[in-house]
């Protein structure tokens, strides 16, 4: 079996090879390609006089090969999702992104000591162990959401500094994705419903839980990049005054934070919880931090209420600095 480099570059000679004639005339393209806690090996054609086109990862590629053993099998399944991509690909140029992108931008909250490099490309400010950056929403549908990342290059083309950004995106993520804050009962409720339970079964399963002792689920309507409500005040102080607590805040994924009433436990083993489930439960790119935040309801202010050695969020860890000890020297 090829190790990972030598696929890569056997996939570049030959993917052309698989595709329908139509793209025969493109050019493969490979290139280092930043997502959110990872950077991943992207691969894209590109055609002269265009520049939209879809990218596949050849890390996603491996993992076949590494299931089937079979190169031919591997790359012609990678060849029919690119044709799909380019079937399903909205007529998007730099144009039309960059008309009324000031009525689209939105926040995105990624974990900072994750993302060094990431962040060194894009406008951002940091709030707690976390980075805000931006996003502009392109195309929304039943399928999803479509939108691309504020780098610098982008941000001086739209005529965009940092801190317009900041308030743009302020406005618009709350208007295009409507905070939502639901009890875990509710959560568990729909799901059993969507599952076909009966409604009083669900009821009997889930029981009756005091609000001060449930999990809260903050996200947004769409449920996509809703971690970012934890940075809307005023949905943390309703919930905290509705329990009659502070609370703190579990990072669940860059989808959606949890809420408990600060009676629930220790942030230290909230924080050990938190950190087992991003490592067994959570994709890498969907983790947002192994920390727990601390709301206080009086001084209405999110600040962090753990410290805890697992900066990274891919499990490594960093080694200790070496000591030097003289006695050692001396012998």
């Amino acid at each position: 079996m090829m190790n990972y480099e030598i696929f890569k570059e056997v996939v570049k000679e030959k993917f052309l090879d698989y595709m329908p004639e139509k793209y025969k005339g493109m050019e493969v393209v490979t290139a280092p390609v930043e997502k959110v806690n990872m950077t991943l090996d992207g691969l894209s054609l590109r055609e002269e006089g265009k520049h939209i086109s879809p990218t596949i990862y050849i890390n996603d590629m491996y993992k076949r090969y590494q299931n089937c053993e079979d190169l031919e099998q591997t790359i012609m399944g990678a060849c029919d999702v690119m044709v799909k991509a380019f079937e399903e690909i909205p007529p998007v140029s730099v144009d039309s992104i960059l008309k009324d992108a000031s009525e689209r931008v939105v926040f995105q909250i990624i974990n900072t000591q994750q993302n060094k490099s990431f962040l060194e490309k894009v406008p951002h400010r940091e709030f707690q162990d976390l980075s805000i950056v931006y996003r502009v929403v392109i195309n929304e549908d039943k399928n999803g959401i479509q939108s691309t990342k504020v780098t610098d290059e982008l941000a001086g083309r739209l005529g965009m500094n940092e801190e317009q950004l900041f308030k743009c995106a302020a406005e618009n993520t709350r208007r295009l994705f409507p905070p939502t804050v639901r009890s875990m009962n509710d959560v568990m409720k729909d799901m059993f419903l969507k599952d076909g339970m009966p409604e009083e079964i669900a009821e009997m399963m889930i029981g009756e839980i005091p609000p001060e002792q449930t999990l809260w689920v903050i996200s947004n309507s769409k449920g996509i990049n809703g971690a970012v409500n934890m940075l809307y005040e005023n949905e943390l102080h309703d919930l905290a005054e509705n329990l009659g607590s502070d609370l703190y805040i579990l990072p669940s994924s860059v989808h959606e934070v949890l809420a408990v009433s600060s009676e629930m436990g220790s942030p230290e083993e909230l924080a050990e919880m938190v950190v087992q489930v991003n490592m067994e439960a959570v994709d890498l790119d969907e983790r947002l931090s192994n920390q727990v935040y601390h709301y206080d309801k009086d001084l209405r202010k999110l600040t962090l209420a753990t410290d805890t050695p697992n900066k990274r969020l891919d499990g490594i860890v960093a080694e200790p600095p070496l000591v030097y000890d003289s006695k050692e020297k001396s012998r």
